[in-house]
C-alpha cells in the first residue's frame, strides 16, 4: 500500500493559515509580505554591493538607523526616498509595476 503524503505545497499552506486569495485576512498577509520583501531586496542589494548600512546611508543622505529600520520592515517608506536608496545609495533603478 501506498502512504499518503502529508507534505503541502507553500500555497497549500498559506492557503491554510490565511484564508483564500481575496479573503481580508490573506489580503492582508499578502500587503506584509511585499513589505518584507522590499526591505529585504534592499538588504541583498546593499550586501551584494559589499556596503554598510551606514555607508549606504550617508550615500543617500540618511542614517543608519533609517535604513536599518527599512531593512526590517519597521518603518515606511516614502517613494521618493526609497528612489533615493536604491539610484543614489545603490546605483540601481526603481520599478514600479501594477497587476491587475
Amino acid at each position: 500500500m501506498k502512504k499518503k503524503s502529508s507534505l503541502k505545497s507553500l500555497d497549500q499552506f498559506i492557503d491554510e493559515q490565511y484564508g483564500k486569495k481575496g479573503t481580508v485576512r490573506r489580503d492582508k498577509f499578502e500587503k506584509g509580505y511585499q513589505e518584507f520583501k522590499m526591505g529585504v531586496l534592499i538588504q541583498e542589494a546593499r550586501l551584494e554591493k559589499g556596503m554598510t548600512q551606514e555607508e549606504l546611508a550617508e550615500k543617500c543622505g540618511t542614517n543608519k538607523s533609517f535604513i536599518s529600520k527599512v531593512e526590517n520592515n519597521i518603518k515606511d517608506v516614502r517613494i521618493s526616498t526609497l528612489q533615493r536608496i536604491i539610484e543614489v545609495g545603490l546605483g540601481g533603478k526603481l520599478q514600479v509595476s501594477i497587476r491587475l
